[in-house]
């Protein structure tokens, strides 16, 4: 047996499976095997095993509710403290059935590790694949399975290379390898603490010997601070914040941010009651701070250091495995917790439904109990949070509908941007200049009000097509009009920025205050831009105040991939092009917008046609003609 250090760390290892494969029957005869149970127990569980006309059912070793003794299922995990050898080991025996599939969740969230356990007769099921998939969903890539049951097949070799082959390829397409595939027969214990006689042509660890392969998780000392918020005390006349750092290392002296407030303050002191005092504490400590400064925290926030702060954003992409007895839809609101924090949220779009057991991946408009997809949420206010790829428990959510977890999820913002730099203001000893020339007198002179026509859409939707043509019938009909293009912006004003979701953000940012300085000057503005998040578009919209209008140029991604006018769409499939709208990275179309205008159903004439009545509806009003004493 392999022998470890005193002081390596416990290993949580789950236990998960398809219903009746013996999951619980084999860490039963890991407690007998480790000595763990004592004479009098053993006589117990024999005993209870006779009344009911069975074996010896090692299960019942930790079995702990009547329910599931009497109809043979676990109902709730059940974590149990196993030595071997030296190791210390918690294992987690995970429902299997799919009932529980709730408590199968909570409880492996935690593990470190998880040993699969497949029936060597009925081969991987469907609830093992599910199971695979939710260990795939949680992070778990320590993966190791066993093939139980040998005994009913004879312990041939033939039958354990076939569900070998169907254990490793159904792990492999969620990309975990693992570690290795076990022969057992826990009801005999074969290969659960040493190699069985009966299956010579194995040559691989036990169960047991197998467990020390796994590593324990380190606390997350070593990834950007993280602490949630969980509450403000006040003690004598200080502020205590308290939390539980989940990430990170926390210093006294060090500067630290608030998200999504974006307040700064130094750490004073690190509380603690009735021990020594403190200047330091890393990830997995509870502690209480106070700051050099009074800075308004509440519960749900999330202190971070300055320069690797959580992304802050209200819409981010999510992998979501549903639970709810209703099936998630898109427009229907959930509770969302997140660490500490509660926010309302919506699913804004459903981008694929995936079959956790076969993989099999189609868009759909419901997403039904025990399934998962790829979804979009969208928040009415601003969320601190990370990608599931750079940290885990600010990542992780559940959604919750009548006081129930109807899901849980990772966070994704690829494609996304961090709104902060868009949100922080940087300008200072600044002062607005008032105008002497009043709106009205510009609206008077030039015949019509200035305004903003936001033209959005996929690449190749016909935007700049469609704000030239527009551009040149107004001027004909004595408009002041001008079009930004978004090509000809990123030559000039923005040629500083890239493609990146920041950079998208920015540059919209820049040219949606552009615009709302021509339409203060009195001319109608068209900008023709993807402009592809509902945000940036709304931050437009709030610069240009009731001059904005947004017209969805509208055509399916299909369309604008066959027209392909720059041969970008080719591009970007060939991975060409990073961040490309439609492809790599989201396309929001507009929520309620105040004009559409679909380019495959119409000519070029008939789409500006539209445009131009409708601008001559709203921006040219009755007016008096200016004098020279106005």
């Amino acid at each position: 047996m392999i022998a470890l250090s005193l002081s390596a760390a416990p290993i949580k290892i789950a236990v998960a499976g398809h219903v009746d494969h013996g999951k619980s029957t084999m860490i039963g005869r890991m407690l007998y095997e480790t000595g763990a149970l004592n004479p009098k127990q053993v006589a117990a569980l024999k005993g209870s095993s006779e009344r009911r006309g069975m074996v010896t059912e090692w299960s019942f070793a930790l079995d702990a509710l009547q329910i599931e003794r009497d109809q043979g299922v676990t109902v709730d995990t059940t974590q149990i403290h196993l030595s071997i050898g030296v190791r210390q080991a918690i294992i987690i025996d995970a429902p299997g059935h799919r009932e529980f599939l709730r408590n199968m969740i909570s409880g492996t969230a935690a593990a470190d590790a998880a040993l699969l356990v497949v029936d060597a007769i009925e081969g991987v099921q469907e609830q093992t694949r599910r199971h695979g998939y939710l260990l795939h969903l949680l992070g778990i890539d320590q993966v190791a399975a066993v093939v139980n049951k040998m005994d009913l097949v004879g312990f041939a070799e033939p039958r354990f290379r076939e569900v070998l082959a169907q254990v490793t390829a159904y792990l492999g397409e969620l990309g975990i390898a693992p570690r290795q595939v076990v022969p057992i027969s826990a009801r005999h214990g074969d290969n659960i603490a040493s190699r069985s006689v009966r299956m010579p042509w194995y040559a691989g660890p036990s169960v047991l010997e197998m467990l020390h392969c796994f590593a324990s998780s380190a606390p997350p000392v070593n990834r950007p601070l993280r602490l949630p918020i969980q509450d403000v005390y006040k003690f004598d006349e200080r502020r205590i914040i308290a939390g539980r750092i989940e990430a990170g290392i926390l210093r006294v002296g060090d500067t630290i941010l608030f998200s999504p407030s974006n307040k700064t303050a130094r750490v004073g002191s690190i509380e603690s009651w009735s021990a020594p005092v403190v200047h330091e504490a890393g990830a997995g400590q509870s502690v209480g701070i106070t700051l050099d400064q009074p800075v308004f925290v509440e519960r749900g926030n999330i202190a971070s250091g300055e320069h690797d702060a959580p992304a802050l954003t209200n819409v981010f992409g999510a992998t979501i495995f549903w639970l709810g007895e209703r099936p998630l839809g898109v427009g229907r609101s959930y509770r969302m917790k997140l660490a500490t924090r509660e926010a309302s949220v919506t699913v804004q779009k459903i981008n694929r439904i995936i079959d956790s057991a076969t993989l099999d991946a189609a868009p759909g408009p419901l997403l039904e109990r025990d399934n998962v997809a790829e979804i979009i949420l969208r928040s009415a206010e601003l969320l601190a949070l990370d990608d599931a790829r750079v940290t885990g428990p600010t990542s992780r959510f559940v959604l919750v509908e009548d006081f129930n977890v109807v899901g849980g999820g990772l966070i994704s913002m690829e494609g996304y941007p961090d709104e902060r730099r868009a949100l922080t203001a940087r300008a200072s000893n600044v002062t607005m200049t008032a105008h002497e020339v009043a709106s009205d007198e510009r609206t008077i002179r030039n015949r019509h009000r200035g305004g903003v026509l936001w033209l959005t859409g996929l690449s190749g939707a016909g935007k700049s097509t469609l704000a030239v043509r527009v551009e040149r019938e107004l001027f004909h009909r004595g408009y002041a009009v001008y079009a930004l293009d978004g090509d000809n912006v990123r030559l000039g004003l923005n040629a500083n920025l890239g493609f990146s979701p920041e950079d998208r953000t920015e540059n919209i940012r820049r040219v949606g205050e552009v615009a709302a300085l021509f339409a203060d000057a009195g001319m109608l503005c068209i900008t023709s831009f993807i402009s592809p998040y509902q945000t940036d578009r709304d931050r437009a919209r709030s610069a240009a105040r009731q001059q904005f209008h947004e017209v969805y140029v509208k055509a399916e991604l299909d369309v604008c991939e066959r027209r392909d006018p720059k041969g970008l769409y080719k591009r970007a499939r060939a991975g060409e092009i990073a961040n490309f709208t439609g492809i790599s990275s989201p396309y929001e179309p507009p929520l309620a917008p105040d004009l559409i205008i679909e380019t495959a159903e119409k000519n070029i004439d008939e789409c500006v046609s539209i445009i131009v009545d409708y601008v001559e509806r709203h921006f040219r009003p009755v007016v008096p003609q200016l004098t020279d004493n106005a």
